[in-house]
């Protein structure tokens, strides 16, 4: 009688899954997201971090978003430390206008990775455009302190410190982002603004 050795199985499993997952971009390329999901979902197996990151991604491109926050969720289940999963998680929760929840899973990106200037911005942008500017110029200024000649940081502090009154700064800081993009409209009215 002849058996197939565990060696053998275990190969034709990862072939199928690589197919499945080649496939899944070659769809996704088309913009059938659907489909594309559909590939990963004939090989699913609840332990996979990247099957699980890759449905909650394919999922949020369909429009699925309550079946994207579900693959997310499990994809932080599986690797807890991880931000990218995190970063796909807010995605759904973003564009079902949970602000909350995407500022508590921001939250949770800075406590594990308290540098992380993704998070910061994208947290301080959220609050500046809910006009909570006190809160805003905190993660701003974090940005600038680690990168003091990225644009957007400075930009967005600029805004801040104008926004809370404090011209002098927003001056200084609006004159940084012209030294680093010379035509910036949005810096030449903040810094016109400042200086009235």
């Amino acid at each position: 009688m002849l058996t197939t050795s565990p060696f053998v199985n275990a190969q034709t499993t990862f072939l199928n899954l690589q197919k499945a997952f080649s496939n899944s971009y070659t769809l996704e390329a088309k913009g059938d997201y659907k489909l594309a999901a559909n590939e990963l979902k004939a090989v699913y197996k609840d332990t996979s971090y990247e099957t699980n990151l890759r449905l909650g991604w394919l999922n949020y491109m369909a429009g699925n978003f309550k079946e994207s926050i579900i693959f997310y969720k499990k994809a932080i289940e599986l690797m807890p430390y991880a931000d990218e999963p995190k970063f796909g998680y807010i995605a759904p929760f973003a564009a079902l206008g949970n602000w909350d929840e995407v500022i508590k899973i921001y939250k949770q990106i800075l406590e594990n990775s308290p540098h992380n200037t993704k998070a910061m911005y994208y947290l301080g942008t959220i609050y500046y455009n809910h006009s909570q500017y006190d809160k805003a110029i905190s993660y701003f200024k974090q940005v600038a302190d680690l990168y003091p000649f990225d644009y957007d940081g400075l930009l967005m502090y600029a805004w801040s410190n104008l926004q809370l009154g404090n011209k002098k700064e927003a001056k200084v800081l609006f004159q940084k982002v012209l030294l680093n993009k010379p035509t910036d409209a949005s810096a030449i009215k903040g810094l016109a603004l400042a200086t009235q």
